[in-house]
């Protein structure tokens, strides 16, 4: 039986973006930053990559629809925080955010990685970001490459 598997290799030719809220922009930069690095490291020319700036989580996934109806990118790299307040609000924006860039993925069959920080506090946004637990900008930067370079191959 064939096993196919991505690996970290990039086609020269393959254009990718890291869509971003501006919302909690401490960690958010950091995420950014994170996945910068991890694209250029692995092969991404800089000249092929762009980085689109939306307001906040919830813009994320109707930015991702229109850069993927564009047929410009290999794949959509979507970074965001949302931070758990007072108010039911968070789940909205988390669930909400998730789901239309999961359906984005499906409807368009762009790949789109989700390195939109839930957390409970700033403190675990922190973490994520850099800190503790590494940077969740550069792990899901890492999927996206290896995804496409598995799209290449099945």
């Amino acid at each position: 039986m064939p096993t196919y598997s991505g690996e970290l290799r990039v086609d020269a030719k393959a254009r990718f973006v890291i869509v971003a809220s501006r919302w909690n922009p401490r960690i958010v930069d950091a995420l950014i930053e994170g996945a910068r690095q991890a694209l250029i490291k692995h092969g991404v020319d800089p000249e092929t990559l762009d980085l689109v700036r939306v307001p906040g989580a919830w813009e994320l996934p109707v930015a991702a629809a229109k850069l993927a109806r564009g047929g410009k990118y290999a794949a959509i790299v979507a970074l965001g925080c949302v931070v758990r307040g007072d108010t039911r609000h968070y789940e909205q924006v988390a669930d909400g955010c998730a789901q239309g860039l999961m359906r984005v993925a499906l409807d368009h069959g762009t790949p789109v990685l989700n390195g939109v920080l839930a957390v409970e506090q700033h403190a675990d946004a922190l973490a994520r970001a850099g800190g503790a637990h590494g940077n969740k900008g550069e792990e899901v930067a890492l999927a996206a490459i290896e995804i496409v370079d598995l799209w290449t191959k099945t």
